[in-house]
C-alpha cells in the first residue's frame, strides 16, 4: 500500500503546548498539528484499510530545508495513520525505514506499508 501526503510534516517536539484546563496543566495540540492531521485525513487514499496485523513502514520525508530532524515526525505520522484507520494500532509496526530529503517547493511524505508475518 503506497500513498503520498503533501504538506509539511510537523515535529513532535513542536506539535504540543502546555494549556490550562480547569486550573490544571495539560498538553494541547498546536494549530499546525491540527491542520496537518486534517489535511492528512483528506488526502489519505487508504482510509479504513484497518491493517490489524504486523506491518513494516517505509517513509520518505521531503522537508522544505535540512533543519528538521527525521525522527521527530514519525510519531505524528503513525498517529495520523491510526486516526485514519489505515492501521489499527501503531504498536503493530515491526520495522521502520525512514529517509530524509529536501524539496523546497513540495514538502511531502511518501509512505509504503507492507503487511508482514513474524
Amino acid at each position: 500500500m503506497n500513498m503520498t501526503i503533501t504538506g509539511k510534516l510537523p515535529s513532535k517536539s513542536n506539535a504540543y503546548r502546555i494549556i490550562t484546563v480547569a486550573g490544571h496543566a495539560s498538553l494541547g495540540k498546536t494549530r499546525a498539528l491540527r491542520d496537518y492531521e486534517r489535511a492528512f485525513y483528506l488526502q489519505c487514499p487508504c482510509r479504513g484499510a484497518n491493517i490489524g496485523g504486523w506491518f513494516k513502514l517505509s517513509v520518505r520525508v521531503f522537508h522544505e530545508n535540512n533543519r528538521p530532524d527525521l525522527d521527530n515526525g514519525l510519531k505524528i505520522l503513525l498517529d495520523c495513520l491510526q486516526s485514519c484507520k489505515v492501521i489499527k494500532n501503531d504498536r503493530q509496526c515491526t520495522e521502520i525505514h525512514a529517509y530524509k530529503y529536501v524539496d523546497k517547493r513540495n514538502p511531502r511524505v511518501e509512505i509504503e506499508i507492507e503487511e508482514v508475518e513474524i
